[in-house]
């Protein structure tokens, strides 16, 4: 409750947020079929991306019960038991960065959407504050959605704002010491994304594989009997479709902004 008052207080009184197709998510949040998962993609900004995007008005930012799970960088939210303390109290899960996507703790995620909750994810896996298109996602995402037992519902979320809240180089080359304050942010959430895995999954079990690959010993998925190599083609072709509409989003922001501009 407290960092969700948090981010209330620096999302809608102390920055200007303008959020798009809000309803979706908190319709998905509240009230999505009993079982059925969620799980939310966005572009990484900032290091305070999460918890502020979630403190935009009307989201029930508060409501621990209804809060998201979320991917942590172990290396960073993790360092010591106070650290760990808190951020386990936030519903963070560690992931080791170079761990692979069958690490112990994705077993705890894929837990979540197992359960039918909510997680959210950084796909880009660190922190860009460039004005780029989105980089090349990680395959941990994909991976999840592979291996839940119910397909979880897919939510692709793009944002602008907070790399000026919580700029990486803003003093003497570090973070600020405080986040910053009268800054301009935009969300823009998506549509649910249409993935067909079973049409995804017959086509990687019978491409052909004669490739040299770097074998990484993952284990033959079950009951799809899909091999690594086979795993591999699915986990590149979810996560490129992702991008696409994480980068549709953002071409989508840059026209939002542009036409403020000319209305100003």
């Amino acid at each position: 409750m407290a960092v969700g008052a948090f981010a209330k207080v620096m999302t809608t009184l102390l920055n200007s947020t303008h959020v798009h197709n809000a309803d979706t998510l908190i319709r998905l949040v509240r009230s999505r079929p009993p079982g059925v998962p969620l799980l939310t993609v966005s572009n990484h900004m900032s290091t305070l991306d999460d918890p502020l995007m979630w403190g935009f008005k009307d989201f029930p930012s508060m409501d621990a019960k209804l809060a998201r799970w979320v991917l942590a960088a172990e290396d960073i939210c993790f360092k010591n038991r106070i650290l760990s303390y808190l951020f386990r109290l936030g519903k963070c899960i560690p992931v080791t960065r170079g761990g692979g996507i069958y690490q112990e703790h994705m077993n705890e995620a894929l837990d979540v959407l197992s359960g039918g909750g909510w997680l959210h994810t950084f796909p880009e896996g660190k922190v860009n504050q460039e004005d780029a298109p989105v980089r090349r996602l990680k395959w941990g995402t994909a991976s999840l959605i592979v291996r839940a037992p119910v397909t979880p519902i897919v939510l692709p979320i793009v944002h602008s704002g907070f790399e000026k809240v919580m700029p990486e180089r803003a003093f003497y080359g570090r973070r600020p010491p405080l986040p910053l304050c009268m800054k301009d942010i935009k969300i823009i959430i998506g549509e649910p994304m249409n993935l067909d895995l079973w049409s995804l999954r017959q086509t990687a079990s019978t491409m052909s594989y004669k490739e040299n690959l770097n074998n990484l010993g993952w284990p033959i998925t079950y009951p799809d009997g899909l091999n690594e190599a086979a795993q591999r083609w699915l986990f590149v072709s979810i996560s490129d479709r992702i991008r696409t509409a994480m980068e549709r989003l953002r071409s989508f922001e840059i026209k939002i902004t542009l036409g403020s501009r000319k209305t100003e």
